[in-house]
């Protein structure tokens, strides 16, 4: 089965939101791309779009969610405020590869004003041949953040 990828982006970074969304379309690897905007025109303030998309992510509507914005930080920052989710800014094959590898992330941002378009595409190609090793040694740090949140999500004092 494929993943089912939720998109999303800030007016900043709907451009390449476009094109990313058209390659995970025709990509095999993937069976559902989801757009949870912006659509053309559309001005919608990042921390809205990337919080509502890695909901989806959160409620298993979606597996993994690619965030654009002008530099991948915003989205990525907003992403984290949902509970169990990991989201990063990556702009290097290794950064990508270590996003899912080492950290079980579920997000990928990037930054359209950081960041060249083929660039882009080559990392989210890349970021779709990665699953995260539950037997690996990563797994005792992924599982500190997830003891972390819960933690703080049980006592209601995480902001």
């Amino acid at each position: 089965m494929g993943f089912r990828i939720v998109v999303a982006a800030d007016d900043a970074g709907y451009e390449y939101k476009e094109v990313l969304k058209k390659d995970l379309e025709e990509d095999p690897r993937v069976d559902e791309v989801i757009d949870a905007g912006i659509g053309e025109g559309e001005h919608t303030r990042y921390p809205i779009v990337a919080t509502e998309a890695a909901q989806m992510i959160a409620d298993g509507k979606a597996d993994r969610g690619l965030f654009v914005c002008g530099t991948g930080m915003g989205v990525a920052m907003s992403a984290n405020k949902v509970p169990g989710i990991r989201a990063s800014v990556a702009h290097d094959s290794y950064s990508v590869e270590r996003l899912v590898k080492s950290n079980n992330a579920q997000v990928l941002t990037f930054g359209e004003r950081v960041i060249g378009l083929e660039l882009a595409r080559k990392l989210t190609k890349e970021w779709l041949g990665y699953e995260f090793d539950p037997t690996s040694h990563s797994q005792q740090n992924v599982q500190a953040l997830v003891d972390y949140e819960e933690k703080h999500n049980s006592t209601g004092s995480r902001e």
